[in-house]
């Protein structure tokens, strides 16, 4: 990446992490993935219990697999045998110390924005898990909700074509709004700020693009 792009990124990173730090989250700013990481490091102690949300972000980073090398209860929905286990992986997860995972927007006011399928993400992001960390780049930075809203469809095409649901999004590349059981976009949520648990969301903005 050339030094004015990245500065530029930079600067864009800085300014959400004060506003973010404003609507009382426990914000962070990290140069690169490798700096993201070592911050999830400092937050989730030794033998915490941690779930995870479907992130792009988190293959980027590496974290699955350095959670499950390391000393921690993982709840991994990533290894279960069959679609009902992997429901009741993420229904238990619902209680871990830790939720790890990314966000879909965050307006320049500090809101998140999100999309989801099954729900446990979504619903874990707002209450369940002791503590929230969230990794985002500055692609995710929109100017208004309704801009988040947007981005939503803009990406939902993308993710369909990652997991491979049967959804005419995955032919169109475009949002059609489907009515069909493999519907990707099931859930939708906005979380205005992190004041009602002081310090539980932890977001770490990295200068960068990161994840869809």
């Amino acid at each position: 990446m050339d030094k004015i792009r990245k500065w530029h990124y930079t600067c864009k990173a800085e300014k959400m992490v004060n506003k973010l730090k404003e609507k009382h989250y426990d914000a962070y700013l990290a140069n690169d993935l490798n700096e993201a990481k070592k911050i999830v490091n400092d937050i989730i102690p030794e033998e915490a219990s941690i779930a995870l949300g479907g992130s792009i972000t988190l293959n980027e980073m590496g974290l699955v697999e350095f959670f499950r090398e390391g000393s921690y209860e993982l709840y991994d929905r990533y290894n279960q045998p069959s679609w009902p286990d992997t429901v009741e992986c993420m229904r238990q997860s619902m209680l871990a110390d830790y939720l790890v995972t990314g966000t879909n927007a965050i307006t320049k006011n500090g809101e998140l924005i999100n999309n989801d399928c099954t729900g446990n993400r979504v619903a874990g992001m707002i209450f369940g898990p002791k503590e929230v960390v969230i990794i985002a780049g500055v692609n995710k930075i929109v100017p208004t909700i309704e801009d988040g809203f947007k981005r939503l469809k803009d990406i939902a095409p993308l993710n369909v074509k990652r997991i491979g649901h049967k959804t005419p999004c995955i032919e169109s590349g475009e949002c059609e709004d489907c009515q069909i059981p493999d519907r990707m976009c099931n859930y939708t949520t906005i979380i205005h700020h992190g004041m009602k648990f002081k310090n539980r969301i932890h977001i770490i903005m990295v200068a960068d693009e990161v994840g869809y």
